[in-house]
């Protein structure tokens, strides 16, 4: 479609409201539909397959009521990995389904591109096929530890999540489609999830705390009433920074010539920082509430503190306490978008036989989508972890020796991160290569200069990746070195 027409133009906010009130219609009413679920079809109520069965209608049915005839896209990758699960080998099965979803996704992406213009969301049915993405190859990767590999070769967390049996049509309908997650997610594992339906979840990892040293004579009943809570506040709180900020600190005025004429350097670097905090705002809401609805329905269960306090974060996508206060790149991606960050973690970081970061950064990429945008972040990424990597292993242990000098750190590291993200996340908004490029120009490209300089002049030390390797190998390394 021609982008510049009148026409086109003049329905894109209302078609972007319309996707608007559809997404938050439909999490609201699962919201509602979850509390009900957890209280009339608890695993005390009702079976494991009721629990499955109601779970997938209503995802289907949210996904036809948001995306219309689109959705087919969802149901048809979903049956195709069914396909490849059951037919393929064991050996090849994570392979094959890792090809195959990335193949269907990367389709959607391009054809989407291709008949709608940069920024219309009018059919944005990708972000539950990303969704549907991450599942499909986690559940092939932990088949595939589960049956195809010796549990020697596992580290201690593939061993875990290993599923050592193919699932049924309906508990693989249920992981994949279920109305908690289906329109934004969070992915979550396959026994984990099974676990939830089967009424397992949360007794498991109460298990874990010996209950009669705390004075209990039986387990405690933990309830997610009060999680739900606080994470609807927060999302609250965010709803109106949305609607208040969002708008008001648009990104494209970065790269306005009155805008870049006018200002200093350091004012429109300042003027980044703001923005990029004005655009947060959306995604603290939607995956919070996300995060509300799964624990509504008693799902997400993580454990107990040593204060004796129950944790419902097992699926929550941010820590916005982390995020706004990190210190490091590394810590500021660790806290945001948490789930999708596992998902790389464990279907590409821990198999890739070599170049696991640069190799993550691509795939995540990849997986978000074509836009040249999303491609100058994470090549950015890359250049900006392994110089933050290397200043860090080369100069912090100077600044330990002395609270003040460590502080001092804190909070020159802190400023430097926050508008190292900045800088690097810009693109992902802008999308384009054209405000992009003039974006960076604006900015004198100091970030990558910098970066490169550092590379350059800070010799690299060795990453140890002690998790990448084999149980039982870490524990005979550990042997030998007493």
């Amino acid at each position: 479609r021609d982008s510049s027409s009148p026409l086109l133009q003049e329905s894109q906010p209302f078609f972007f409201c319309l996707l608007q009130i559809n997404f938050v219609a439909c999490q609201l009413f699962a919201l509602l539909a979850a509390f009900w679920f957890r209280i009339y079809l608890g695993p005390s109520h009702a079976s494991s397959a009721v629990r499955h069965a109601f779970a997938t209608l209503f995802g289907i049915y949210f996904a036809v009521f948001c995306f219309g005839w689109y959705s087919i896209h969802l149901f048809v990758l979903v049956m195709m990995n069914y396909g490849i699960m059951n037919m393929a080998s064991i050996p090849n099965i994570h392979r094959y389904s890792f090809v195959v979803a990335m193949g269907y996704l990367t389709l959607c992406h391009i054809s989407r591109i291709y008949i709608f213009h940069y920024g219309i969301l009018t059919t944005d049915f990708s972000g539950p096929l990303m969704i549907i993405t991450q599942k499909i190859t986690t559940l092939a990767c932990q088949l595939h530890d589960g049956i195809g590999r010796q549990a020697e070769e596992l580290t201690a967390e593939q061993n875990r999540l290993a599923v050592k049996t193919r699932p049924s049509l309906l508990e693989y309908l249920s992981y994949l489609l279920n109305f908690m997650s289906i329109i934004a997610g969070p992915c979550s594992n396959y026994k984990d999830y099974i676990a939830f339906i089967e009424g397992r979840h949360v007794h498991m990892k109460l298990l874990e705390v010996n209950w009669k040293q705390k004075g209990y004579d039986k387990l405690p009943n933990p309830s997610p009433t009060g999680a739900v809570m606080y994470k609807l506040c927060i999302t609250l709180v965010s709803l109106i920074l949305f609607l208040t900020l969002t708008k008001n600190f648009p990104m494209a005025y970065i790269i306005d010539n009155e805008f870049l004429d006018k200002t200093s350097f350091l004012s429109r670097l300042g003027y980044l920082y703001v923005v990029t905090q004005a655009a947060k705002p959306k995604y603290y809401f939607a995956w919070t509430l996300a995060d509300a609805v799964n624990n509504a329905a008693g799902y997400g269960f993580s454990g107990v503190d040593e204060r004796g306090t129950f944790h419902w974060d097992l699926l929550s996508n941010l820590n916005i306490w982390n995020i706004e206060t990190a210190t490091s790149f590394k810590m500021y991606i660790e806290n945001w978008n948490i789930q999708t960050a596992a998902w790389l973690k464990r279907v590409c970081y821990d198999r890739a036989p070599w170049y696991p970061t640069a190799l993550t950064f691509v795939l995540s990429a990849l997986w978000h989508g074509i836009y040249p945008g999303y491609y100058f972040t994470f090549l950015t990424g890359i250049l900006i972890t392994l110089a933050a990597r290397a200043i860090r292993n080369n100069c912090r242990h100077y600044f330990l020796s002395s609270m003040p000098l460590k502080r001092a750190y804190d909070v020159v590291t802190w400023a430097v991160t926050q508008l190292a993200v900045s800088y690097t996340v810009a693109p992902f908004v802008m999308l384009a290569v054209e405000p992009t490029i003039k974006f960076y120009k604006s900015m004198y490209f100091h970030m990558h200069i910098l970066s490169i300089l550092v590379l350059l002049m800070l010799p690299i030390r060795p990453q140890a990746h002690s998790i990448r390797k084999p149980q039982n190998q870490a524990v005979q390394n550990s042997v030998k070195s007493k």
